[in-house]
């Protein structure tokens, strides 16, 4: 068996991107059995683990925990959207199968490509205008707009779960160039997130019992990994080689869905999910292609 050091970046980062994909799916799994509590209360132990984990990784490296000049606009909307963005997922995890709750949310680098436009004047090629295109007549199967579907509302708030990350994720990536440190980042959006959830929490908690705690701690716990786990994939090898992977994060929500909670995706929903993980792929293989080409 190779030593992991012996593994090229690449696959490291496949690997990373893998576990990451694997804690996140675990993390909508144990907010879903937590049972019938507020969406704020569990966003706040969501956030709360990662506070304690981002403090325990800074106060280990020593480095001072401040935010960088001209860094911290960036980060109040990284925080902004990726708070809104968080809670519209508890949401609709609450009222979706995880599968379709999971999907939606994946829909975030669809959403980045059309939010890079104005915030980083980035201009998208044809193809990635397709993309969203297709991607978002994918979103409509899950979402099915009707008025007589009763998970249509769960479901388009689902929907800007998926802009709300994705708008995070452009404000993240500006935050890099500026050079801000990864747990600066993470720990500022937990503590804001945490900060938010407060006052819901305070209007009206909800005692929980012995396994409901241990389930929202397990969920802040898997979605810590999940974090750090995406943010080591990335350092490893770069988005546009390894970000389809973060796909499989849906295949493992559908498994736990179907093997723990009963949860059968509809035959729309599973075209759905091929329609918007198939164009994913492709738009990954062309992007890889024409680097090729470019780079020859």
């Amino acid at each position: 068996m190779k030593d992991f050091s012996s593994v090229s970046s690449k696959s490291k980062g496949i690997i990373c991107i893998l576990f990451a994909a694997f804690g996140f799916s675990l993390m909508t799994f144990f907010v879903r059995i937590s049972g019938d509590i507020p969406t704020m209360e569990k966003a706040f132990f969501r956030n709360a683990v990662a506070i304690i984990t981002s403090m325990i990784l800074l106060l280990r490296s020593g480095e001072k925990i401040s935010i960088r000049k001209g860094c911290a606009g960036d980060i109040f909307f990284r925080c902004l959207f990726g708070t809104s963005g968080l809670i519209a997922n508890f949401y609709a995890i609450d009222k979706l199968n995880i599968a379709d709750a999971n999907m939606l949310n994946k829909l975030s680098p669809f959403f980045a490509i059309l939010i890079s436009i104005p915030i980083l004047k980035e201009k998208p090629k044809k193809t990635d205008i397709l993309a969203v295109v297709i991607a978002f007549l994918g979103a409509m199967l899950i979402v099915r707009p009707s008025g007589s579907n009763m998970q249509l509302v769960p479901a388009l708030i689902g929907l800007y779960g998926g802009f709300g990350a994705g708008t995070a994720y452009v404000f993240v990536r500006r935050l890099g160039k500026k050079g801000e440190r990864t747990p600066i980042i993470v720990l500022c959006f937990s503590v804001f997130s945490t900060v938010v959830t407060i006052p819901f929490i305070a209007i009206n908690f909800v005692p929980l019992k012995p396994l409901q705690l241990l389930c929202l701690i397990m969920a802040g716990v898997s979605a810590t990994i999940g974090q750090f786990g995406i943010t080591s994939a990335y350092k490893y090898a770069p988005a546009k080689e390894i970000s389809v992977f973060d796909y499989t994060q849906v295949i493992f929500a559908a498994i736990l869905g179907i093997l723990f909670l009963g949860e059968m995706p509809t035959l729309l929903s599973f075209i759905g999910y091929a329609i918007i993980i198939g164009v994913a792929v492709l738009r990954w293989r062309y992007n890889l292609k024409s680097d090729e080409i470019y780079t020859r």
